[in-house]
Order: C-alpha cells, then sequence, then structure tokens
C-alpha cells in the first residue's frame, strides 16, 4: 500500500463504498488521510451500566432491548426510546425527542456504543441520557475494526459520505495508518524546524488518532501542534502557488502600451466629470502596469457606486488608443447590455467602434459580430460566456475586463487570457472582499481599491420594517414620489427559481398597479424577459416614465438611476448581506438622500444580524466580513468554481494568523531561500501537485 494505492482496493471498502468516496473526491489513500474530522468526542470514561452516576460524561457498550416510539397525545413530540442492558443486568433508558427515523436504525439485540451525559429518569425511575451520540457495533470486522477505536478513548467524528459513516472511516484511516510507516514530508525543513512544527507523519496520526493526554478544548479548536502543522502546511503550499504564478506571469513578455499626450488627451475627452482621488490613483496604478513589457494582472475592487467602470473605461482607452482591441466579462446580460450602453455612450464621438456579443442573440448575429471582431472592425466587446466561446477569434486583443470575478471562475479568467497573444487583465468586483479570501482567491494579482464615493453622494439611510407595517412603505413611497422621485421594489430569487421569483413579482407588480398606485406608472423587470424587453424597461424607467421599478434580483449589479432614491427590498431575510448591500448600492446615486427599506417576515438569529449589520453600516468591507462570518467560505460567494480553493484543515475565518504567516514563510522562501535545493524541490512539488490539490489552474 502506498499514498497512491485507489481506496476501492483498501480492505472494507470495494467497489460500491469507493464510487460514493468518488463523489467526495476521495479516491486514493493519500485522499482518506488529509479527510480531516470535524470534531471529537472524549469517550475515554467507559463505564457498564452498573457504575453510572448522575451528572457525568460517559461511554456505554450494551445491547438493546427495546426500541419503540412512544405514545403521546401530542404526536409532535415524537418521542423514541430505546432500553440498553449489559453484563452488569442494569438498563439504560436512552431518549430522543422528533426522531421517528430512529425506528429504522435501532433493533432489539443490535450491540450499541452510547455516549451522553447520564441523567436520571423520573418516568422510568432509571438512569437515562437525553439524544445520546450512538454508534451500532455490528460484529463485523470490517465494519467495527477494533472495538477500542470507538471506545474508551478521544474518538474523532468524521461527516458521513453517504453509507460510509464515522465509523468506518475510523476503521479505515487506522487500518492505513498502521500499514504506512513512511510518508513523503515535501515541506521545507528549514521552515518546519524553525517553527517548531511535528513531522508530517506524526501530525496526520495526531490529526485521527490524538493521543489520550492531548487537550479535548485544543482538538476541538484545532489547536494542537499536529492540527497546526496540517493548516499552516496546507495554506503554505497555496499561497507558494499563487506567488510563483504571479512572479511567473511578470516574466512573460507582454505589450508595452505607450502613454503620451494624446492618449492623456482623448481620455481628458472622454471623461463626463472629475475623477475622485481614489479613482486617479487606481488609473494611476493600472495605466503604469500596462506601460511595462510584462501582462497586467490587477483586481479593481470598489464598493457599489464608487466608479470602477469610469476607470475600466480610462483603461480601455489607452489599449485602444494603442490600436489594441478590448473585451468586456459580464456574468449577466443585463449587466453586459449596461456596460455596453455605457461604454457607447463614454466612447460617442471618439470614433471607436463598440459591440455585444450575448448568448440569446440568434446564430445570425452571432455570426456577423463574430466576423467583425475577427477582421479587427470593432475596438471593444462586451459580452457574457458567449465571449468564451472557442469560435470567437480576437484580431489583436490587448486588454481583457473581467466584472464581477466571483461569478466566473479562474479558469475562465484564463481562457479570456488566451483570447490574445498575451494581454493585460483587470478583474473588477463590487463586491467588498476580505483579506483573507483576497489572499487566496486573487493572491497572484496586484490590487487597487477604489475607496472613496464620487463628490455629493449622501449615505444611504436604512431602516428595518417588518411585514405587517408595509402600508408605511407603501406611504413612504408614494411621498418621494410625489416630490419627483422613484423608487424599486425588489424580489429575493425564491428557491433558485427565477420562474417562482417572477411570480412573486408579477403579483405585487398587479398588486401595486391596481390596488396601491393606481395613479403611478409602474414597471416590472425580472430575468425570464427578452434582453430588448429588459432594455426597454430600463431605459423608460432611467427617463423617468416609469415611477416605481419591480423587479427580481436581475438589478442587483449595474443599473444606474440617479434619481430613484427609494429601494424597498421584500422578504429581505432570504437575502445574502453582500447582496442587500448591492441591492442597496442601486440608489444614493445622485444627490438627493436615499433610502433602503429591509421589509422582513420572522427572523432567525442569522437573519436578526443580517439585518442589524445593514442598518448600522454602509461599509462593504465591514459588511463582508460580517457576511463572511455568518456564511462561511464556501457560501460567501455562493459557487464552488469561484475560485475558492478546496481546502481540507484550514479554515478561512479560524486561521487568519496561519493563512499571513505562511504568506510570509512563501514570500521568503522564493526570494531569500535558506537552501537552494530546498527551494527548487518546493517549485517542483507545487508544479506537480498544486492543481490537484488546490482545483485551481497551474502555478507557473
Amino acid at each position: 500500500m502506498d499514498l497512491f494505492t485507489p481506496l476501492k482496493f483498501l480492505k472494507g471498502v470495494g467497489p460500491a463504498r469507493a464510487a460514493l468516496l468518488e463523489a467526495k473526491n476521495l479516491h486514493t489513500v493519500e485522499d482518506l488521510l488529509i479527510y480531516a474530522p470535524f470534531r471529537y468526542e472524549d469517550r475515554s470514561n467507559l463505564k457498564s451500566i452498573a457504575q453510572l452516576a448522575p451528572g457525568e460524561m460517559a461511554t456505554v457498550i450494551g445491547e438493546v432491548r427495546s426500541a419503540r416510539q412512544m405514545g403521546f397525545r401530542r404526536k409532535s413530540l415524537g418521542l423514541f426510546e430505546v432500553t440498553l442492558s449489559d453484563d452488569s443486568r442494569s438498563v439504560l433508558i436512552c431518549k430522543w425527542f422528533h426522531s421517528g427515523y430512529l425506528e429504522s436504525v435501532f433493533k432489539p439485540g443490535q450491540r450499541v456504543a452510547f455516549f451522553g451525559k447520564v441523567e436520571f429518569d423520573s418516568y422510568s425511575r432509571e438512569l437515562g441520557m437525553m439524544h445520546p451520540e450512538y454508534e451500532i457495533l455490528t460484529g463485523d470486522a470490517d465494519e467495527d475494526g477494533d472495538a477500542a477505536l470507538h471506545t474508551g478513548r478521544i474518538v474523532p467524528i468524521y461527516e458521513a459520505v453517504g453509507k460510509v459513516h464515522t465509523k468506518l472511516f475510523r476503521t479505515l484511516t487506522r487500518r492505513v495508518l498502521d500499514a504506512i510507516t513512511q510518508l513523503e514530508d515535501p515541506m521545507p525543513q528549514s521552515i518546519a524546524e524553525r517553527l517548531g512544527f511535528p513531522s508530517r507523519l506524526e501530525a496526520v496520526r495526531g490529526l485521527h488518532f490524538p493521543d489520550a493526554d492531548t487537550d479535548l478544548r485544543l482538538l476541538n479548536a484545532f489547536r494542537t501542534p499536529a492540527q497546526q502543522r496540517l493548516i499552516f502546511e496546507e495554506f503554505f503550499w497555496l499561497e507558494m502557488g499563487l506567488l510563483l504564478r504571479r512572479a511567473t506571469s511578470r516574466l512573460v513578455t507582454g505589450i508595452r502600451f505607450d502613454l503620451n499626450d494624446k492618449v492623456r488627451n482623448r481620455i481628458k475627452e472622454m471623461l463626463p466629470f472629475k475623477p475622485t482621488g481614489a479613482q486617479k490613483r487606481s488609473l494611476g496604478e493600472i495605466a503604469q502596469d500596462m506601460s511595462k513589457p510584462h501582462p497586467m494582472h490587477r483586481l479593481l475592487q470598489g464598493d457599489v457606486g464608487s466608479g470602477k467602470t469610469l476607470v475600466a473605461a480610462q483603461a480601455a482607452m489607452i489599449a485602444m488608443e494603442n490600436g489594441y482591441q478590448v473585451a468586456v466579462l459580464a456574468p449577466t446580460e443585463i449587466l453586459a447590455s449596461q456596460h455596453y450602453l455605457y461604454f457607447r455612450n463614454l466612447f460617442s464621438g471618439l470614433n471607436y467602434v463598440s459591440t455585444m456579443l450575448t448568448g440569446s442573440m440568434t446564430a445570425r448575429e452571432k455570426n456577423q459580430i463574430k466576423k467583425l471582431i475577427a477582421g479587427n472592425y470593432v475596438s471593444l466587446v462586451v459580452g457574457t460566456h458567449a465571449i468564451l466561446q472557442e469560435d470567437v477569434d480576437f484580431a489583436n486583443l490587448g486588454l481583457a475586463i473581467v466584472d464581477e470575478q466571483h461569478r466566473f471562475g479562474v479558469m475562465q479568467r484564463l481562457k479570456m487570457v488566451r483570447k490574445g497573444v498575451t494581454p493585460d487583465v483587470l478583474v473588477m468586483t463590487a463586491t467588498p472582499i476580505p483579506r483573507t479570501l483576497a489572499l487566496t482567491m486573487y493572491g497572484d494579482l496586484d490590487t487597487s481599491v477604489i475607496d472613496e464615493l464620487p463628490p455629493g453622494r449622501k449615505p444611504i439611510v436604512t431602516k428595518h420594517v417588518i411585514e405587517a407595517k408595509v402600508e408605511q412603505v407603501y406611504s413612504f413611497i408614494r411621498r418621494e414620489v410625489d416630490s419627483g422621485r422613484q423608487a424599486y421594489v425588489v424580489y429575493p430569487l425564491i428557491d433558485e427559481s427565477e420562474t417562482v421569483s417572477m411570480k412573486a413579482a408579477s403579483k405585487m407588480h398587479e398588486h401595486l398597479s391596481k390596488i396601491v398606485f393606481p395613479d403611478l406608472k409602474i414597471g416590472l423587470l425580472h430575468g425570464k424577459l427578452a434582453a430588448e424587453e429588459k432594455e426597454a424597461i430600463m431605459r423608460q424607467f432611467k427617463a423617468g416614465e416609469l415611477q416605481v421599478l419591480v423587479a427580481t434580483t436581475v438589478i442587483e449589479v449595474g443599473v444606474d438611476v440617479p434619481n430613484a432614491t427609494v429601494m424597498v427590498i421584500e422578504q429581505a431575510e432570504r437575502f445574502g448581506l453582500a447582496q442587500l448591500h448591492q441591492l442597496r448600492g442601486r440608489v444614493g446615486r445622485g444627490g438627493e438622500q436615499s433610502y433602503c427599506i429591509l421589509v422582513t417576515g420572522k427572523l432567525s438569529d442569522v437573519g436578526r444580524e443580517r439585518i442589524r449589520t445593514m442598518v448600522e453600516s454602509t461599509d462593504g468591507f465591514k459588511i463582508a466580513e460580517m457576511d463572511l462570518k455568518l456564511r462561511g467560505p464556501g457560501e460567501f460567494f455562493g459557487t464552488r468554481q469561484s475560485g475558492v480553493p478546496g481546502l481540507h484543515f484550514a479554515n478561512l475565518l479560524r486561521d487568519q494568523e496561519f493563512l499571513e504567516m505562511a504568506r510570509q514563510e512563501a514570500q521568503r522562501m522564493i526570494e531569500q531561500p535558506v537552501l537552494v535545493r530546498e527551494y527548487e524541490q518546493a517549485v517542483s512539488w507545487v508544479n506537480a501537485n498544486w492543481q490537484r490539490r488546490y482545483g485551481m489552474v497551474e502555478a507557473g
């Protein structure tokens, strides 16, 4: 057996279980060893039933005498009871509320291990446990392994994979560790020794089967020396890969854009207003990158309404004035349309030809546009994923602008780059990214931040209103409309279904049009409309022909109507914090005071925290940090393909100090290696393993 042995050849697995494990990306023995427990239980207090005392935490092994659903008038109690006996001839009563499913789990005659707090059951006059942890001991050696693995010790608890439960993971992991006497340790020895880390084999053993005297609190906080070593190592290789990719990209020969007076004057001609200091600073950083003979790889971060698109337009001007084409990649058709109209208006009168390419266009339209792009008849192309199709050939692509990068993936960014020889890349996002995520997702990019709103903008006032008082909200909308302002009323994407969301919005559109505001002009915008219809409705709203716009989340990004001063978000508890902040950013774009009203039903604790954060803060970075805490890194961007790497040991929230430490060590290893041999071995390991381990594109 070695690390690359497929799990299907491991005793106790077989083809059926191997298929379940593969669905969880567990293919080899090494994958099993890095499948970390998510918590630990101290089951070292193993006693017979007769030895138990009320108030103690203990583990008991016995035989199920009876297992039954208890009869109550209030069926909703769903009380399930198991009576356990052992060789001491005493009985233990174990109970669970709302657990009818246990009828299919427990059967008389089974050997079971229970772990929990011992209490006196006044109903049966016996000792009992409420909601104990349990494991069925089948007597099958392949299932149970060594019984001492599951009781009488500190026990690791793993997330089950189908019918492969925590007990079987314990058995299989022990089987592997008993068979393996050596484990490749690629971490540079000089770093491991300086930081006082155990060897990789010791760390893996300590992760799965900690010593009896290990502090349980440290284990569950993932702060034992073994766990710290594995967390650091995971971050170290991630950062090594990102920094090597960054260093390699700066060695590639790229386009050296000329920044002469003609380019500067053309940019001044185009500007609709005087840029903010932050916009000037960001453009300066971008222009400096573009003037170098290596491809630019830069992330432009800016809160909603901060003017990122204007900075991107200036970068586009530099490329186009140098005779190159520019591609702008947007995640949705409505945002692509917004960008296209914005760029076209900015560049009108400057003799640049702009076009748009989206998936909803007819085959004939697409073919015509592709010919224009390939023939160098257009300077700027705005589009959705349709731009990434293999048959879209650019004649002379010099700059690729990717908007809302988290909606795409790292691979799609690479596809965009490959449309040119070595184009510069500008990645934009209006989702403020906490530093820990930026280091792991965009560690290969230089960063510019627009942290200043255009002058004259007033902070948006945010209020929370419960559904029962929604009439007050309608009265407020009426007052604003009577003052010549406009309002949005937004509905969530319900159950990820645009159709259901559209129906909810359509129903409310009818209610507002016929009953609440029969004298007002009210528009309806949702994802099921054709691109031309969406554009027409937005044009009407922008022109003031519609006073209220009822919409689904299609207006989340890219919509800019300065006269709109009210954003009402219905069922706000269904939205994530980042999305609420994005929607709020659709107002407050003119000189008048703007308002965001969050209408909610019953709130959970997390929902209450979300709403409180929105009411108290308009700082996108603070909101993003809270969003990351409430939802966790996996859900922060909603999709796995967003470029967040798959981490086995490390947690971006819990382990921020290890991420910073790992990045510093990786930088030192690349810039000032202690031993050249260690550096060469580290680079070799990254190139061989990085893509497989982190699910991202190759490092260098």
